[in-house]
C-alpha cells in the first residue's frame, strides 16, 4: 500500500498541464488549455485542461476528472500505478507497506502481464551487459550498428541468450507465473507428443537481440526481436504476438522516447525500422517514430496527431517501398494532417544515412529533399507513365484520388491548383474529377458551397431558443459557485420586512457578511428547497461538508477525494462554464449574468431565481386544481395569493440585486 503522506505530496506536486502535456499537444486558449481527445477521432479540439482548476474535461468522450484520474483513462493504468507514474515523473520517493501473498494475488491479469513484460526487458538487458555470451554476440551486434553505450541503455535493447528456456525458467524461478508468461508471447507452450500430460516450454525469442516496446507512457508492451544468424528457415525480425498489453496496430516504436521533441518541433519523422529510430535519435534528431514495419494503421496515425499535425515520412530508394509508402500517405491525409515525403539516395536508408553524416547534415538534407506529398506522387508516378497518354490520365486520377480524401475543403483546392499545375491539366477537369470522387457527389458540393455563402448573410431574424430546463441550469449554477466561490468571504445584502414609523411594513436593506456557502445553505433551508437533480443533490451536500469541515477549501483536494463518477461529474461542471451562462433568458425568468457582476451579486441572483422559478412552478400546479372556484378549494385559492405576494417579494430583492 502507498502511504497516504506519499499520495498527497504527488497531488501537491503534479501539474495536470505537464503530465497532460506528455500525451497530447495543448494549446493555450484563454486560461485552459485546448487539444485534439485523445480518447476519440476527432479533429476539432475539444479536450479542455485546466490549469487553475487542475482538472480536464473531455467534450467529446464526457470523460473528466483529475491528473490521476487521466492517467487511468488514458494509460488504462491502476490507482497505485498513476500515483507511482507520477510519483516517478516528480522525483518523489514512494512509501509503501509490504504487499502480502494475498495483495499480489489479487492484482489484475492487465497488470500481471505488464510486471512479466516489465521482468523481461530487465533480464534480456542484463542478458547483454552482464554474461559473456551476450557481450561477444549482442553486445557486439549493436556496437557493429554504430550504437553507443548511451543508446543502448536509452533504449534498453538487450539480448536473449540462445538456449531452449533460459529465459523462461529464470522468469519462474523469480514467482512469475507460465500463464502470464504464454499469454505476452514471450514462452510458447506445446504439448508434449512423447509426454501427453506434460509440456514443452521455449522462449520465443531464444538467440535474438531485443527492442522493447513502450506505450507512450513508457510502459513495456511487447518486443521486437533480430536473428542474428544465418538461419533461413527464421523470420529476421519478430514481434511480441497480440495481447491483451500488446496491439501491434496501435503502437509506434520510438514514441515514448520521441513524444516531447514531436510536440516542440511541430512535426514526426516517420519510419520503417527499429533501428532507424535509434541511428537518427543518436545522431540528434529525436522527434522519429517507426511503424515497425508493419503497414501504417489509422490508430498509429491517431497517437502522432495528439502531438502534431505534421508528419514527414522518410523512405530509402527501393521502389517497391515508395508504392506501399503511397497507401500509406492516403491515410495520413484522411486524418486531417499534412504530410511531406523524403526520399534517401540509392543504396541508402535513414540508419545508414544518419550513421554516415553528421547531424547538420542530415538536417541539411531533411530540410531540401522533403515534399509535398502531391510533389512526390506526381514526380513518382509521371516516370511510371512516361509518354503513355492512358497512364498518364490514371496517374492524374490516382493523385486527385489522394486528395479526394483531404477533410479540408480549402487544403482541397489548393492541392487541385498544384495538380493542374504540375501535371499539365486545366483545373476545371480536376475539379470535375474530384467532384466525381467525392463519396458526396457534385450535388452535396454545391450545397456544402451554397451554406458557406449563406453564413456570410446578414442574420435579420434570432434563432428559436432551445429548450431550457430551468432548474437544472439554477441547480448547476449552484453547485458551480460552490466550487469556486464557496469558502470566500462576501458582503450580501437582503431586503428585509421592517415597521416604519407609520407602523407599515416596508423592505429595508440589510448587510451581512458571511461565506458563499453559509449564505447559499442557509437561503436554501430558510425555504426548504431540495435540488430535484439527484446528482447534484449528491455534490451539493458533499460540498457543504467539505467547506465547513475544511480551514482552506481545495478544488484539486475535493475533487480528489470523489469518486471517479462525481469526479467526473464536477469536472464536467467547471470545464463547461460556457455552455450554461445566464444568457437573454429573462422570460424563463432567468437573468443575463454580466461581466462585471460581483460574487456576492451572481449568488443572490441566482438563489433568488431559483426561488422565483419554484414558487410560479408550485403556483401553475395549484392553479390547475382551482380552474373553478368553490368552497372546497378556497384553501388552496388563499396558498396561491401567498405565493403570488411572495413572488412579489423575491421579484423585488432580485430587481434589487440585479440593479
Amino acid at each position: 500500500m502507498i502511504s497516504k503522506n506519499t499520495i498527497d505530496q504527488v497531488y501537491e506536486t503534479a501539474r495536470l498541464e505537464e503530465v497532460i502535456g506528455d500525451f497530447v499537444q495543448l494549446k493555450k486558449s484563454g486560461s485552459n488549455f485546448k487539444g485534439l481527445s485523445p480518447f476519440s477521432d476527432e479533429r476539432t479540439p475539444s479536450f479542455m485542461v485546466s490549469p487553475v482548476k487542475q482538472i480536464w474535461k473531455d467534450f467529446s468522450s464526457g470523460k473528466g476528472g483529475n491528473v490521476v484520474a487521466f492517467l487511468m483513462e488514458h494509460e488504462h493504468f491502476t490507482y497505485p500505478e498513476a500515483i507511482k507514474y507520477l510519483a516517478k515523473k516528480y522525483n518523489i520517493e514512494v512509501e509503501e507497506t509490504e504487499q502480502s501473498n494475498e495483495q499480489k494475488e489479487q492484482a489484475n491479469e492487465r497488470e500481471s502481464m505488464y510486471l512479466v513484460s516489465e521482468f523481461a526487458q530487465k533480464h534480456f538487458k542484463e542478458m547483454l551487459w552482464d554474461t559473456e555470451l551476450g557481450k561477444a554476440i549482442g553486445l557486439s551486434y549493436f556496437k557493429e550498428r554504430g550504437f553507443t553505450d548511451e543508446t543502448i541503455k536509452k533504449f534498453e535493447l538487450g539480448y536473449c541468450l540462445n538456449q531452449w528456456d533460459g529465459f523462461t525458467v529464470a522468469a519462474l524461478d523469480k514467482g512469475y507465473k507460465l500463464e502470464y508468461l504464454e499469454k505476452t508471447g514471450l514462452t510458447i507452450v506445446k504439448e508434449d507428443r512423447d509426454n501427453p500430460n506434460t509440456s514443452r516450454k521455449f522462449d520465443r525469442f531464444k538467440g535474438r537481440v531485443m527492442f522493447p516496446i513502450h506505450s507512450l507512457s513508457g510502459r513495456v508492451l511487447g518486443f521486437g526481436g533480430r536473428i542474428l544468424t544465418n538461419d533461413k528457415k527464421a523470420a529476421k525480425y519478430l514481434n511480441s504476438p497480440e495481447s491483451d498489453i500488446y496491439h501491434k496496430s496501435k503502437v509506434l516504436y520510438g514514441i515514448y522516447h520521441a513524444k516531447q521533441a514531436i510536440a516542440k518541433e511541430d512535426n514526426c519523422y516517420l519510419v520503417e525500422g527499429y533501428t532507424d529510430v535509434i541511428q537518427f535519435a543518436q545522431r540528434g534528431i529525436q522527434n522519429v517514430v517507426s511503424s515497425s514495419g508493419t503497414a501504417l494503421t489509422p490508430e498509429q496515425i491517431r497517437l502522432i496527431n495528439r502531438l502534431t499535425k505534421n508528419i514527414t515520412v522518410l523512405f530509402d530508394g527501393d521502389a517497391a517501398g515508395l508504392r506501399a509508402s503511397l497507401r500509406g500517405i492516403d491515410l495520413i491525409l484522411e486524418q486531417g494532417m499534412n504530410v511531406r515525403v523524403c526520399t534517401f539516395p540509392e543504396g541508402e536508408d535513414p540508419d545508414s544515412f544518419a550513421k554516415h553524416n553528421e547531424l547538420e547534415e542530415v538536417q541539411a538534407y531533411l530540410e531540401s529533399n522533403a515534399k509535398d506529398f502531391i510533389q512526390f506522387k506526381a514526380s513518382l508516378l509521371v516516370k511510371e507513365a512516361s509518354n503513355d497518354p492512358i497512364k498518364r490520365a490514371d496517374t492524374v486520377r490516382d493523385i486527385v484520388n489522394s486528395i479526394a480524401k483531404i477533410p479540408d475543403r480549402i487544403k482541397k483546392e489548393i492541392y487541385i491548383q498544384e495538380c493542374a499545375s504540375i501535371m499539365n491539366v486545366s483545373e476545371a477537369v480536376l475539379f470535375n474529377t474530384l467532384a466525381q470522387i467525392d463519396k458526396k457527389g457534385e450535388a452535396n458540393i454545391k450545397k456544402e458551397y451554397k451554406e458557406e455563402q449563406k453564413a456570410f448573410e446578414v442574420v435579420r431574424k434570432d434563432a428559436a431558443p432551445e429548450a431550457v430546463d430551468v432548474q437544472y441550469v439554477l441547480e448547476r449554477k449552484i453547485i458551480e459557485s460552490l466550487m469556486l466561490y464557496g469558502d470566500q468571504k462576501e458582503e450580501f445584502e437582503d431586503l428585509v420586512l421592517k415597521e416604519n414609523e407609520s407602523g407599515d411594513l416596508v423592505l429595508e436593506p440589510e448587510s451581512l457578511e458571511i461565506k458563499v456557502y453559509e449564505k447559499i445553505y442557509l437561503d436554501l433551508q430558510e425555504d426548504e428547497i431540495e435540488l430535484a437533480n439527484e446528482d447534484f443533490r449528491n455534490m451539493y451536500y458533499k460540498l457543504i461538508e467539505s467547506l465547513n469541515q475544511e480551514k482552506e477549501f481545495s478544488i484539486n483536494t475535493f475533487v480528489n477525494s470523489l469518486d471517479q463518477e462525481m469526479a467526473n461529474q464536477i469536472s464536467t461542471i467547471l470545464m463547461d462554464e460556457e455552455k450554461y451562462t445566464l444568457h437573454n433568458w429573462e422570460s424563463k425568468d432567468i437573468f443575463p449574468k454580466k461581466k462585471e457582476v460581483g460574487i456576492a451579486q451572481l449568488v443572490s441572483e441566482t438563489i433568488l431565481t431559483l426561488r422565483c422559478f419554484l414558487i410560479k412552478k408550485r403556483m401553475g400546479a395549484l392553479q390547475q386544481t382551482t380552474e373553478d372556484i368553490t368552497k372546497d378549494n378556497r384553501e388552496a385559492l388563499e396558498e396561491i395569493m401567498n405565493y403570488i405576494q411572495l413572488n412579489k417579494l423575491l421579484n423585488q430583492k432580485l430587481n434589487r440585486v440585479l440593479s
